[in-house]
């Protein structure tokens, strides 16, 4: 099983409609389950590096249901990742392991975890300047990390965090 590196690629504008494309086929086998669906991470920012793999989050109304999405989601090629250190959210992958190209995160619809995504997206897509920041610390990261997924991405979340609280007071929520 190959280790996922840290692979950072200039935008594609592909990765919208790639975005859309699975966004049909994930409403097409859990229907009205689906309460919201959003493309999030740095494929959904315009102009940023980000490593090709396409972020969607998923809002259900009850997430303890999550166990009647997995075989309607695994006819589409999304492998349920059991994470139970994590509580408020449920995660999906599709790709070969180390090399996915898709990566799902299910939550309650208007929780924290969705609406702390959605703020996050919105507050870069608005400040080019803050979006460049973070582009430039995701280079850092990549270049220090290439071989190291997890602290790459745990390096990232203290200014993830400092933008959500920035954004929570500047942002109307949705």
């Amino acid at each position: 099983m190959p280790k996922p590196i840290v692979n950072l690629s200039d935008y594609d504008p592909n990765w919208g409609k790639q975005f859309e494309y699975e966004q049909k086929r994930i409403l097409d086998v859990l229907g009205d389950k689906a309460v919201g669906i959003e493309h999030i991470g740095s494929t959904s920012i315009k102009g940023l590096e980000a490593k090709p793999i396409i972020d969607i989050i998923v809002g259900v109304q009850d997430l303890n249901e999550i166990s009647n999405f997995v075989s309607p989601l695994s006819e589409i090629d999304y492998e349920y990742v059991p994470k139970p250190e994590v509580k408020d959210r449920r995660f999906f992958r599709k790709g070969l392991w180390g090399q996915g190209t898709c990566h799902l995160h299910i939550c309650e619809f208007n929780s924290s975890e969705w609406i702390e995504k959605l703020l996050f997206r919105d507050y870069l897509r608005l400040d080019p300047k803050v979006a460049e920041e973070y582009a430039s610390l995701k280079k850092e990261l990549a270049s220090k990390y290439q071989f190291d997924r997890p602290t790459y991405t745990k390096k990232k979340e203290p200014f993830i965090k400092k933008i959500i609280e920035k954004a929570m007071k500047e942002i109307p929520c949705k």
